[in-house]
């Protein structure tokens, strides 16, 4: 079983007590400084060399959620694997490889061994800190798209965004959820 890592603000008890009941055994990072840049990148520490997922509070599970996860990451160990989107190419193409610099949403995603440790290093020469200081999927597209790198994304999503406000930015949409995830198969 492969190690997950979730990031959270503390506030969300609701968020955090329904993933500690689904998946006890996950690690948490909880923000320190209302800065998710910081949070996502004391994560990425927290992964160290190891293959890990990583994904944010604000989820809905999918039903045998483990299981799922599990067997989608070992069809592709050694690749960067997206369990959520909201892309319309979800309904009409299905799982497939995307651009890496189409890379969006942090909610749920594998980074396969050393890659946590990748996006360490990239965050030191990323030179789009100050204009997305916030952007964590940005700075991650980037290094995928400087690598060349696709991803996977699998659908149906194994998660869903919650309808939530963002405690980022409050401007965003409070609907950025999935086309794809299956609510009535969620936990």
């Amino acid at each position: 079983m492969h190690r997950i890592i979730v990031r959270a603000c503390r506030e969300r008890t609701d968020h955090i007590d329904y993933l500690k009941k689904h998946i006890p055994e996950a690690e948490w990072c909880f923000d320190e400084k209302r800065d998710a840049m910081d949070t996502y990148l004391r994560s990425m520490v927290m992964a160290g060399i190891d293959p890990v997922i990583h994904m944010e509070e604000d989820v809905i599970l999918c039903r045998d959620f483990r299981n799922r996860i599990e067997s989608e990451i070992s069809k592709r160990p050694n690749e960067v694997i997206q369990f959520f989107s909201m892309r319309n190419a979800d309904l009409t193409i299905g799982s497939r490889y995307d651009a890496g610099s189409k890379f969006m949403m942090n909610q749920c995603f594998y980074l396969p061994a050393g890659y946590s440790k990748l996006v360490l290093d990239y965050k030191n020469k990323w030179s789009r800190i100050l204009e997305h200081p916030t952007g964590t999927d940005i700075m991650f597209a980037d290094m995928l798209k400087e690598r060349k790198e696709s991803y996977w994304i699998v659908v149906p999503n194994l998660v869903d965004h919650r309808v939530c406000k963002s405690l980022i930015d409050k401007r965003r949409s409070s609907k950025r959820t999935s086309k794809s995830f299956n609510h009535a198969e969620a936990l």
